[in-house]
């Protein structure tokens, strides 16, 4: 594995104003990748009920406090946009125009700025000005009436799919794409109308292809790799664990019947769907047989594809992702590592979770914004992280997790405006109302 250091992104420069969701976390992406990324907090916090020293989405980050509906509020994220590469934000259609700090008020300023727009339904389009969260975004876009079992309501994954998955890796994607060109010969800056709902759309792409050419039935349960097939599911054990079994080929399919301890017979409901219903109760009576830890010992190191299904607390200990460092030890926190690998500049955690304001008398000298360096922070600095080791547990034996969970899910609710669509239907905020949604710089 490489040495660690500041990733490809190194001299990137990247304003993140900050809120909860996709926007976050595709920020800790291009910082983990070495991008400089200034979170511009605004004083109160995000309102996400976690503790900022265990928000590991504003790691590898600095913070500044700006009160942008304070008279020189805009002013100071100006000042920084003029000097950035990249500016993210994540704000209903039409709320960063009335804080005036808006992509026409930034690229006047830095006319090769990137401006990052997350949202959920997009800048334009009937649903734009509407609130929403993950799961609303993915429900109409088809992806989410794909998972879950046939006689039963879709199961929720998370806020995986659609904040991050289509959210934060599509935005990213975007404005990497937009620095290239704003870097390229007659190139310039512009606008990355990023939307989750867009991005759940084409995260189906393979699937849509395969609806047209008949090969994938649209409902829930009944295709090969949506759990309706027998030999591509999990199934329970007989400790209440899971096993995850991704048998597709012949010759994978033929090394799994014969570990499970399939006869001949039943294996051979493989090619006949009308049978397949026979084959999952055998392989569920199986895998009843054993405990978790008993069938991923009996798997290891054959191909059969067969997995034990981890918890998050388990899975820093699995052999083959410890190995890879897939997870990391910072600030006395385990947390997932940097990733994509790169061989000649490797990303790595550097920092800690920015606490809101902590950042900006370093901010102002690094980036030569004066102004900033009089905020304060607006939350006391406390003792450092909690040293509680968090041993990797055994995937077998998952017992001595001894540190509570904080938890990081962060319910998305993003929606930003484009002045290239000066008529999105928005309401004006109400300004003598902080709770007004439209008025607040969080999406809602």
């Amino acid at each position: 594995m490489a040495a660690a250091g500041n990733g490809p992104l190194g001299g990137v420069r990247v304003v993140e104003l900050a809120g909860i969701g996709p926007a976050p976390f595709a920020a800790m992406l291009l910082a983990d990748l070495g991008a400089d990324v200034v979170r511009v907090d605004r004083p109160g916090g995000a309102g996400i009920g976690i503790d900022p020293a265990y928000d590991l989405t504003n790691r590898n980050k600095r913070s500044v406090l700006v009160d942008l509906k304070a008279g020189d509020g805009p002013a100071a994220v100006l000042d920084l946009a003029e000097r950035a590469d990249i500016l993210i934000e994540g704000y209903r259609p039409g709320v960063a125009e009335r804080l005036g700090v808006g992509p026409r008020a930034c690229l006047a300023r830095n006319p090769r700025l990137v401006y990052g727009r997350m949202t959920g339904w997009g800048q334009d389009g009937p649903l734009a000005p509407r609130a929403g969260h993950d799961i609303t975004y993915i429900a109409v876009t088809g992806t989410l009436s794909v998972i879950g079992a046939p006689d039963e309501p879709p199961t929720v994954p998370a806020n995986l799919l659609g904040d991050y998955a289509g959210g934060s890796l599509y935005l990213v994607a975007g404005v990497l794409a937009a620095l290239h060109h704003a870097r390229s010969e007659g190139g310039a800056g512009q606008v990355v109308d990023a939307a989750v709902a867009d991005g759940a759309v084409h995260l189906a792409t393979m699937l849509h292809g395969m609806l047209a050419a008949g090969a994938w039935q649209d409902r829930r349960g009944a295709n090969l790799l949506d759990g309706g097939c027998p030999f591509y599911g999990t199934y329970e054990t007989s400790d209440g664990r899971h096993m995850a079994v991704g048998a597709l080929e012949q010759r994978f399919y033929d090394e799994f019947a014969r570990l499970l301890g399939l006869d001949e017979g039943t294996a051979a409901a493989r090619h006949d769907p009308a049978r397949w219903a026979e084959l999952r109760a055998a392989v569920a009576a199986r895998f009843r047989t054993r405990t978790r830890a008993e069938w991923t010992a009996l798997f290891e190191g054959t191909d059969a594809c067969v997995a034990p299904v981890l918890s998050l607390r388990e899975a820093p200990g699995h052999p083959h992702l410890a190995a890879r460092s897939a997870f990391t030890r910072h600030g006395g926190l385990t947390q997932p590592a940097p990733a994509p690998r790169f061989s000649a500049t490797p990303g790595s955690v550097r920092r800690p979770p920015a606490r809101p304001g902590a950042d900006a008398a370093e901010v102002a000298r690094d980036w030569d914004v004066p102004g900033l360096s009089g905020a304060a922070p607006a939350y006391p600095q406390g003792p450092a992280h909690p040293a509680t080791p968090a041993t990797p547990a055994n995937p077998a034996n998952p017992a001595g997790r001894t540190r509570p969970a904080h938890p990081t899910d962060s319910a998305d609710s993003t929606h930003p405006a484009d002045p290239t669509h000066p008529a999105a239907p928005t309401r004006p905020a109400d300004p003598a109302n902080p709770a007004d949604p439209a008025a607040d710089r969080r999406p809602s």
